[in-house]
Protein backbone atom coordinates (compact mmCIF):
# COMPACT_ATOMS: atom_id res chain seq x y z
CA UNK A 1 0.00 0.00 0.00
CA UNK A 2 2.80 2.26 0.16
CA UNK A 3 2.50 4.31 -3.11
CA UNK A 4 5.36 6.85 -4.17
CA UNK A 5 3.94 10.20 -2.87
CA UNK A 6 6.61 11.75 -6.17
CA UNK A 7 3.52 13.07 -7.76
CA UNK A 8 2.33 15.14 -5.20
CA UNK A 9 6.02 16.52 -4.79
CA UNK A 10 6.64 17.25 -8.41
CA UNK A 11 3.19 19.44 -8.49
CA UNK A 12 5.01 21.26 -5.35
CA UNK A 13 8.47 21.57 -7.39
CA UNK A 14 6.64 22.99 -10.48
CA UNK A 15 4.22 25.09 -9.19
CA UNK A 16 5.34 28.51 -10.82
CA UNK A 17 7.87 30.87 -9.23
CA UNK A 18 6.48 34.00 -10.44
CA UNK A 19 9.69 35.23 -12.09
CA UNK A 20 9.62 36.34 -15.42
CA UNK A 21 12.94 35.89 -17.42
CA UNK A 22 13.93 38.09 -21.15
CA UNK A 23 16.43 38.32 -22.84
CA UNK A 24 18.13 41.74 -22.90
CA UNK A 25 18.11 43.61 -26.49
CA UNK A 26 21.04 44.56 -27.86
CA UNK A 27 19.80 47.85 -28.38
CA UNK A 28 18.81 47.84 -24.01
CA UNK A 29 20.11 51.65 -22.84
CA UNK A 30 23.72 51.61 -21.31
CA UNK A 31 21.74 51.75 -17.80
CA UNK A 32 20.07 48.30 -18.51
CA UNK A 33 23.21 46.56 -19.84
CA UNK A 34 23.71 43.39 -22.26
CA UNK A 35 23.93 41.74 -18.57
CA UNK A 36 21.25 40.05 -16.49
CA UNK A 37 19.41 42.87 -14.03
CA UNK A 38 16.22 42.52 -12.27
CA UNK A 39 13.48 44.41 -13.51
CA UNK A 40 9.93 45.22 -12.15
CA UNK A 41 10.54 41.14 -10.50
CA UNK A 42 11.61 39.78 -13.86
CA UNK A 43 15.02 38.76 -15.22
CA UNK A 44 16.93 39.95 -18.17
CA UNK A 45 19.53 37.39 -19.51
CA UNK A 46 22.23 37.91 -21.87
CA UNK A 47 21.27 36.60 -25.18
CA UNK A 48 23.68 33.59 -25.25
CA UNK A 49 22.83 32.73 -21.64
CA UNK A 50 18.92 33.29 -22.64
CA UNK A 51 19.40 30.94 -25.56
CA UNK A 52 21.12 28.36 -23.33
CA UNK A 53 18.34 28.59 -20.97
CA UNK A 54 15.88 28.54 -22.89
CA UNK A 55 17.32 25.43 -25.16
CA UNK A 56 17.93 23.37 -21.56
CA UNK A 57 14.20 24.22 -20.23
CA UNK A 58 12.35 23.05 -23.38
CA UNK A 59 14.04 19.61 -23.50
CA UNK A 60 10.74 17.09 -23.53
CA UNK A 61 12.05 14.43 -21.02
CA UNK A 62 13.73 14.52 -18.06
CA UNK A 63 16.46 12.28 -19.00
CA UNK A 64 17.73 15.08 -21.55
CA UNK A 65 16.72 18.44 -19.49
CA UNK A 66 18.75 17.47 -16.67
CA UNK A 67 22.24 17.26 -18.91
CA UNK A 68 21.16 20.50 -20.50
CA UNK A 69 20.66 21.93 -17.56
CA UNK A 70 23.88 20.72 -15.75
CA UNK A 71 25.46 22.09 -18.84
CA UNK A 72 24.08 25.60 -18.65
CA UNK A 73 24.89 25.50 -14.44
CA UNK A 74 28.46 24.90 -15.82
CA UNK A 75 28.81 27.70 -18.08
CA UNK A 76 26.97 30.22 -16.09
CA UNK A 77 27.69 29.42 -12.54
CA UNK A 78 26.33 32.61 -11.35
CA UNK A 79 23.57 32.99 -13.55
CA UNK A 80 20.52 35.14 -11.77
CA UNK A 81 18.68 32.06 -12.94
CA UNK A 82 20.79 29.81 -11.21
CA UNK A 83 18.11 28.80 -8.16
CA UNK A 84 15.51 28.30 -10.82
CA UNK A 85 17.74 25.96 -13.03
CA UNK A 86 18.57 23.79 -9.83
CA UNK A 87 14.95 23.73 -8.95
CA UNK A 88 14.35 22.41 -12.17
CA UNK A 89 17.61 20.08 -12.31
CA UNK A 90 15.77 18.46 -8.69
CA UNK A 91 12.55 17.96 -11.16
CA UNK A 92 13.76 16.63 -13.46
CA UNK A 93 16.33 14.51 -11.80
CA UNK A 94 13.09 13.35 -9.72
CA UNK A 95 12.17 10.94 -12.20
CA UNK A 96 14.66 8.52 -12.81
CA UNK A 97 17.88 9.18 -10.56
CA UNK A 98 16.86 9.62 -6.33
CA UNK A 99 20.77 10.16 -5.60
CA UNK A 100 21.25 13.18 -7.79
CA UNK A 101 17.63 14.50 -6.84
CA UNK A 102 19.02 14.72 -3.28
CA UNK A 103 22.34 16.33 -4.33
CA UNK A 104 20.39 18.68 -6.48
CA UNK A 105 18.70 19.46 -3.84
CA UNK A 106 21.24 20.30 -1.48
CA UNK A 107 22.93 22.43 -4.30
CA UNK A 108 19.54 24.39 -4.40
CA UNK A 109 19.42 24.65 -0.84
CA UNK A 110 22.45 26.77 -0.73
CA UNK A 111 21.76 29.39 -2.73
CA UNK A 112 18.17 29.51 -0.88
CA UNK A 113 18.05 27.62 2.26
CA UNK A 114 14.20 28.21 2.91
CA UNK A 115 13.32 27.14 -0.41
CA UNK A 116 10.37 24.94 0.24
CA UNK A 117 10.37 22.75 -2.99
CA UNK A 118 13.96 21.46 -2.12
CA UNK A 119 13.13 20.89 1.45
CA UNK A 120 10.43 18.82 0.20
CA UNK A 121 11.90 16.56 -2.18
CA UNK A 122 15.06 16.32 0.26
CA UNK A 123 12.80 15.12 3.41
CA UNK A 124 10.83 12.59 1.13
CA UNK A 125 14.13 11.19 -0.65
CA UNK A 126 16.18 10.55 2.43
CA UNK A 127 13.31 9.21 4.22
CA UNK A 128 13.17 6.87 0.89
CA UNK A 129 16.80 6.25 1.78
CA UNK A 130 15.98 4.80 5.02
CA UNK A 131 13.10 2.93 4.03
CA UNK A 132 15.95 0.82 1.92
CA UNK A 133 18.06 0.46 4.70
CA UNK A 134 16.92 -3.39 6.94
CA UNK A 135 19.43 -2.27 9.78
CA UNK A 136 18.52 -0.01 11.65
CA UNK A 137 21.40 2.01 13.02
CA UNK A 138 21.93 2.46 9.28
CA UNK A 139 18.16 4.12 8.80
CA UNK A 140 19.14 6.55 11.65
CA UNK A 141 21.18 9.46 9.58
CA UNK A 142 18.77 9.16 7.21
CA UNK A 143 15.92 9.85 9.47
CA UNK A 144 17.62 12.51 11.06
CA UNK A 145 18.11 14.32 7.97
CA UNK A 146 14.87 13.91 6.69
CA UNK A 147 13.72 15.05 10.14
CA UNK A 148 15.87 18.32 10.59
CA UNK A 149 14.46 19.07 6.50
CA UNK A 150 10.94 18.31 7.87
CA UNK A 151 11.41 20.93 10.87
CA UNK A 152 12.89 23.60 8.07
CA UNK A 153 10.33 22.80 5.63
CA UNK A 154 7.10 23.92 8.61
CA UNK A 155 8.56 27.18 8.56
CA UNK A 156 9.89 27.89 6.19
CA UNK A 157 8.53 31.32 3.97
CA UNK A 158 6.63 31.93 1.24
CA UNK A 159 9.31 32.78 -2.01
CA UNK A 160 9.46 35.93 -3.10
CA UNK A 161 6.91 36.21 -6.14
CA UNK A 162 4.79 33.21 -5.11
CA UNK A 163 0.74 33.81 -4.62
CA UNK A 164 -0.29 32.98 -1.65
CA UNK A 165 -2.85 30.44 -3.40
CA UNK A 166 0.42 28.98 -4.75
CA UNK A 167 2.09 28.77 -1.55
CA UNK A 168 -1.13 27.19 -0.23
CA UNK A 169 -1.01 24.61 -2.97
CA UNK A 170 2.62 23.86 -1.68
CA UNK A 171 1.90 23.61 1.97
CA UNK A 172 -0.59 21.23 1.06
CA UNK A 173 1.26 19.09 -0.83
CA UNK A 174 4.62 19.37 1.40
CA UNK A 175 3.11 19.41 4.96
CA UNK A 176 1.86 15.63 5.62
CA UNK A 177 5.42 14.38 4.35
CA UNK A 178 7.38 16.88 6.82
CA UNK A 179 5.05 15.46 9.58
CA UNK A 180 5.69 12.31 8.87
CA UNK A 181 9.42 12.33 8.29
CA UNK A 182 9.25 14.03 12.00
CA UNK A 183 7.17 11.51 13.59
CA UNK A 184 8.95 8.26 11.76
CA UNK A 185 12.38 9.74 13.39
CA UNK A 186 10.50 9.92 16.86
CA UNK A 187 9.23 6.52 16.48
CA UNK A 188 12.43 5.13 16.17
CA UNK A 189 13.86 7.02 19.09
CA UNK A 190 11.35 5.91 21.39
CA UNK A 191 9.68 9.68 21.54
CA UNK A 192 5.81 8.46 20.93
CA UNK A 193 4.99 11.62 22.57
CA UNK A 194 5.87 13.72 19.74
CA UNK A 195 4.98 11.00 16.80
CA UNK A 196 1.39 11.06 18.07
CA UNK A 197 1.91 14.98 18.33
CA UNK A 198 2.85 14.88 14.18
CA UNK A 199 0.94 11.97 12.76
CA UNK A 200 -2.54 13.68 13.80
CA UNK A 201 -1.11 17.27 12.50
CA UNK A 202 -0.30 15.13 9.11
CA UNK A 203 -4.10 13.98 9.39
CA UNK A 204 -5.15 16.84 10.17
CA UNK A 205 -3.12 19.11 7.49
CA UNK A 206 -5.74 17.39 4.10
CA UNK A 207 -9.52 16.78 3.61
CA UNK A 208 -10.45 13.70 5.40
CA UNK A 209 -11.53 12.19 2.35
CA UNK A 210 -7.90 11.82 1.68
CA UNK A 211 -7.02 9.36 4.79
CA UNK A 212 -9.27 7.32 3.37
CA UNK A 213 -7.56 6.31 0.27
CA UNK A 214 -4.76 3.63 0.45
CA UNK A 215 -1.49 5.20 0.58
CA UNK A 216 1.02 7.38 2.69
CA UNK A 217 -1.96 9.07 4.66
CA UNK A 218 -3.72 5.59 5.59
CA UNK A 219 -0.33 4.14 6.87
CA UNK A 220 -0.27 7.25 8.58
CA UNK A 221 -3.23 5.82 10.49
CA UNK A 222 -1.76 2.55 11.08
CA UNK A 223 1.40 4.30 12.11
CA UNK A 224 -0.40 6.64 15.08
CA UNK A 225 -2.30 3.34 16.70
CA UNK A 226 1.16 2.08 17.06
CA UNK A 227 2.42 5.43 18.52
CA UNK A 228 -0.24 5.64 20.73
CA UNK A 229 0.39 1.69 22.10
CA UNK A 230 3.85 3.05 22.91
CA UNK A 231 2.99 5.52 25.00
CA UNK A 232 4.08 5.98 28.78
CA UNK A 233 1.74 4.53 30.03
CA UNK A 234 0.20 2.52 26.25
CA UNK A 235 -3.05 4.12 25.01
CA UNK A 236 -4.71 0.80 24.03
CA UNK A 237 -8.25 2.48 23.27
CA UNK A 238 -6.69 5.06 20.79
CA UNK A 239 -4.53 2.44 19.54
CA UNK A 240 -7.68 0.60 18.46
CA UNK A 241 -9.79 3.42 16.70
CA UNK A 242 -6.81 4.35 14.42
CA UNK A 243 -5.71 0.87 13.58
CA UNK A 244 -9.28 0.08 13.44
CA UNK A 245 -9.70 2.87 10.88
CA UNK A 246 -6.81 2.01 9.00
CA UNK A 247 -7.64 -1.88 8.64
CA UNK A 248 -11.14 -0.95 7.60
CA UNK A 249 -9.39 0.94 4.40
CA UNK A 250 -6.61 -0.82 3.86
CA UNK A 251 -6.76 -3.18 1.03
CA UNK A 252 -5.46 -7.17 1.43
CA UNK A 253 -2.53 -8.33 2.02
CA UNK A 254 -2.35 -4.77 4.73
CA UNK A 255 -5.99 -4.99 5.93
CA UNK A 256 -4.97 -8.82 7.28
CA UNK A 257 -1.65 -7.52 8.64
CA UNK A 258 -3.50 -4.27 10.49
CA UNK A 259 -6.42 -5.84 12.02
CA UNK A 260 -4.38 -8.01 14.85
CA UNK A 261 -2.95 -4.73 16.02
CA UNK A 262 -6.60 -3.57 16.00
CA UNK A 263 -8.27 -6.30 18.03
CA UNK A 264 -4.91 -6.43 20.33
CA UNK A 265 -5.03 -3.01 21.75
CA UNK A 266 -9.06 -3.52 21.89
CA UNK A 267 -9.09 -6.35 23.92
CA UNK A 268 -6.06 -4.70 25.90
CA UNK A 269 -8.55 -2.03 26.27
CA UNK A 270 -11.52 -4.02 27.16
CA UNK A 271 -10.95 -7.13 27.91
CA UNK A 272 -13.03 -9.05 25.45
CA UNK A 273 -13.59 -8.96 21.71
CA UNK A 274 -17.54 -7.85 22.11
CA UNK A 275 -18.56 -4.62 20.56
CA UNK A 276 -15.32 -4.65 18.07
CA UNK A 277 -17.98 -4.54 14.96
CA UNK A 278 -19.44 -1.35 16.48
CA UNK A 279 -15.76 -0.01 16.45
CA UNK A 280 -15.64 -0.69 13.26
CA UNK A 281 -18.32 0.80 11.54
CA UNK A 282 -17.85 3.86 14.28
CA UNK A 283 -14.18 4.66 12.79
CA UNK A 284 -15.59 4.10 9.29
CA UNK A 285 -17.28 7.44 9.71
CA UNK A 286 -14.78 9.23 11.78
CA UNK A 287 -11.23 10.16 11.37
CA UNK A 288 -11.39 10.86 15.54
CA UNK A 289 -12.58 9.07 18.32
CA UNK A 290 -15.51 10.44 19.84
CA UNK A 291 -15.24 12.49 23.36
CA UNK A 292 -17.31 9.86 24.88
CA UNK A 293 -15.59 6.84 23.09
CA UNK A 294 -13.98 5.54 27.05
CA UNK A 295 -17.33 6.02 28.04
CA UNK A 296 -18.98 3.54 25.45
CA UNK A 297 -16.36 1.39 25.48
CA UNK A 298 -16.34 -0.18 28.97
CA UNK A 299 -12.57 -0.55 30.30
CA UNK A 300 -11.53 -4.08 31.34
CA UNK A 301 -11.71 -4.79 34.95
CA UNK A 302 -8.48 -4.05 37.04
CA UNK A 303 -6.69 -6.83 38.52
CA UNK A 304 -8.15 -5.67 42.10
CA UNK A 305 -10.91 -5.84 40.51
CA UNK A 306 -10.31 -9.27 39.26
CA UNK A 307 -9.02 -10.55 42.36
CA UNK A 308 -12.34 -9.33 44.84
CA UNK A 309 -14.42 -11.22 42.28
CA UNK A 310 -12.49 -14.43 42.16
CA UNK A 311 -12.29 -14.35 45.86
CA UNK A 312 -16.00 -13.45 46.18
CA UNK A 313 -17.30 -16.38 44.11
CA UNK A 314 -14.38 -19.19 45.25
CA UNK A 315 -15.64 -20.99 48.26
CA UNK A 316 -12.27 -22.96 49.02
CA UNK A 317 -9.30 -20.37 48.23
CA UNK A 318 -7.21 -23.82 48.65
CA UNK A 319 -8.79 -25.09 45.16
CA UNK A 320 -7.59 -22.27 42.87
CA UNK A 321 -4.94 -23.42 40.42
CA UNK A 322 -1.19 -22.12 40.94
CA UNK A 323 -1.41 -19.14 38.12
CA UNK A 324 -4.30 -18.11 39.93
CA UNK A 325 -3.12 -17.91 43.60
CA UNK A 326 0.22 -15.84 42.14
CA UNK A 327 -2.25 -13.43 40.45
CA UNK A 328 -4.03 -12.85 43.88
CA UNK A 329 -0.80 -12.46 45.96
CA UNK A 330 0.98 -10.32 42.82
CA UNK A 331 -2.53 -8.02 42.51
CA UNK A 332 -4.37 -8.23 45.25
CA UNK A 333 -4.76 -6.19 48.22
CA UNK A 334 -2.75 -7.33 51.51
CA UNK A 335 -6.48 -8.69 53.22
CA UNK A 336 -7.45 -10.46 50.21
CA UNK A 337 -3.10 -11.76 49.09
CA UNK A 338 -3.74 -12.94 53.13
CA UNK A 339 -6.94 -14.92 52.65
CA UNK A 340 -4.90 -16.83 49.85
CA UNK A 341 -1.29 -17.45 51.59
CA UNK A 342 -3.42 -18.56 54.79
CA UNK A 343 -4.49 -21.60 52.29
CA UNK A 344 -0.62 -22.38 51.63
CA UNK A 345 1.58 -21.10 54.39
CA UNK A 346 3.57 -24.10 55.97
CA UNK A 347 2.30 -26.76 53.54
CA UNK A 348 4.14 -29.00 51.88
CA UNK A 349 3.59 -29.98 48.05
CA UNK A 350 4.95 -31.79 45.40
CA UNK A 351 5.06 -30.47 41.91
CA UNK A 352 5.46 -32.56 39.07
CA UNK A 353 7.09 -31.34 35.56
CA UNK A 354 8.72 -27.96 37.00
CA UNK A 355 11.04 -26.24 34.64
CA UNK A 356 14.58 -25.68 35.38
CA UNK A 357 15.32 -21.81 35.26
CA UNK A 358 18.38 -21.64 36.83
CA UNK A 359 20.53 -24.18 39.42
CA UNK A 360 22.95 -23.46 42.60
CA UNK A 361 24.54 -25.74 45.05
CA UNK A 362 21.68 -24.44 47.81
CA UNK A 363 18.82 -23.57 45.54
CA UNK A 364 16.55 -24.04 42.52
CA UNK A 365 14.21 -21.37 40.77
CA UNK A 366 11.71 -22.87 39.00
CA UNK A 367 8.98 -22.24 36.42
CA UNK A 368 5.90 -24.26 38.07
CA UNK A 369 2.97 -21.88 36.83
CA UNK A 370 1.67 -22.29 33.11
CA UNK A 371 2.20 -18.21 33.14
CA UNK A 372 5.79 -19.08 34.20
CA UNK A 373 6.33 -21.48 32.05
CA UNK A 374 4.96 -19.58 29.08
CA UNK A 375 7.04 -16.72 29.84
CA UNK A 376 10.31 -18.64 30.94
CA UNK A 377 10.28 -17.17 34.34
CA UNK A 378 11.12 -18.29 37.80
CA UNK A 379 7.95 -17.99 40.12
CA UNK A 380 9.30 -20.59 42.55
CA UNK A 381 12.59 -20.78 44.24
CA UNK A 382 13.20 -23.95 46.11
CA UNK A 383 15.65 -23.93 49.39
CA UNK A 384 17.60 -27.17 49.06
CA UNK A 385 18.03 -29.29 52.47
CA UNK A 386 21.30 -30.39 50.66
CA UNK A 387 23.39 -30.15 47.20
CA UNK A 388 22.24 -32.35 44.40
CA UNK A 389 24.32 -34.97 43.72
CA UNK A 390 23.42 -34.51 39.89
CA UNK A 391 22.11 -31.16 39.58
CA UNK A 392 19.91 -30.74 36.73
CA UNK A 393 20.50 -28.57 33.89
CA UNK A 394 17.94 -24.96 32.62
CA UNK A 395 15.26 -26.01 30.75
CA UNK A 396 15.02 -29.91 32.30
CA UNK A 397 11.62 -31.05 33.84
CA UNK A 398 12.01 -31.99 37.22
CA UNK A 399 9.33 -33.40 40.07
CA UNK A 400 10.14 -31.16 43.05
CA UNK A 401 8.87 -30.79 46.81
CA UNK A 402 9.22 -28.21 49.30
CA UNK A 403 7.29 -26.14 52.23
CA UNK A 404 5.60 -22.83 51.24
CA UNK A 405 7.62 -20.35 53.42
CA UNK A 406 7.32 -16.63 51.66
CA UNK A 407 6.66 -14.82 49.17
CA UNK A 408 7.47 -11.69 47.12
CA UNK A 409 5.08 -9.81 45.67
CA UNK A 410 6.29 -8.23 42.11
CA UNK A 411 7.66 -9.87 40.25
CA UNK A 412 5.86 -12.98 41.93
CA UNK A 413 8.32 -15.29 43.97
CA UNK A 414 7.17 -17.78 46.32
CA UNK A 415 10.31 -19.78 48.21
CA UNK A 416 9.42 -22.88 49.34
CA UNK A 417 11.96 -24.41 52.03
CA UNK A 418 12.70 -28.26 52.88
CA UNK A 419 13.30 -28.09 48.97
CA UNK A 420 13.80 -31.66 47.47
CA UNK A 421 14.29 -33.21 44.38
CA UNK A 422 12.10 -36.21 43.61
CA UNK A 423 14.28 -38.70 41.68
CA UNK A 424 12.33 -40.71 38.90
CA UNK A 425 11.28 -44.19 40.23
CA UNK A 426 13.71 -46.45 38.41
CA UNK A 427 11.91 -49.62 36.62
CA UNK A 428 12.33 -53.18 38.12
CA UNK A 429 14.77 -55.31 36.61
CA UNK A 430 13.57 -57.98 34.15
CA UNK A 431 14.22 -61.22 35.18
CA UNK A 432 16.73 -62.96 33.55
CA UNK A 433 15.33 -65.40 30.54
CA UNK A 434 15.57 -69.27 31.59
CA UNK A 435 18.50 -70.92 29.48
CA UNK A 436 16.89 -74.90 28.95
CA UNK A 437 18.94 -77.50 27.50
CA UNK A 438 17.32 -79.47 24.48
CA UNK A 439 15.94 -82.64 25.37
CA UNK A 440 18.35 -85.25 24.27
CA UNK A 441 17.26 -87.28 21.26
CA UNK A 442 15.84 -90.61 21.61
CA UNK A 443 18.23 -93.01 19.58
Amino acid sequence: MKKAVVASLLAVASVASGARIAVAQDQAPASAGANAQQAGGGVQLAPAEYNAYTAAIAQSTPQTQAPALESFLQTYPNSQVKSDVLQRLMLAYSAFDPAKTLDAADRLLQVDPANIRALTMATYFHMQNADKATDPAAKQPDLDKAADYAQKGLTAPKPNGMSDADFQKVKEAANPVFYRAIATDALVKKDAATAVKNLKQSLSSVPVEQTKTPGPLLTDTYLLAQAYYQMTPPDPLNCAWYATRAATFAPEPYKSQMMPLAKYCYKKYHGADDGFDTLVTASQASLDPPADLATTVKPAPSPADIVKQVIASTPDLATLAVSDKEFILQNGSPDDAAKVWDTVKGKSVQFPDATVVSVSDTALQLSVSDDAVQSKTADFTFNLTAPLKTPPAAGDKITVTGTYDSYTQNPIMITMSNGTVVEPKKAPAKPAAAHHRPAARKR
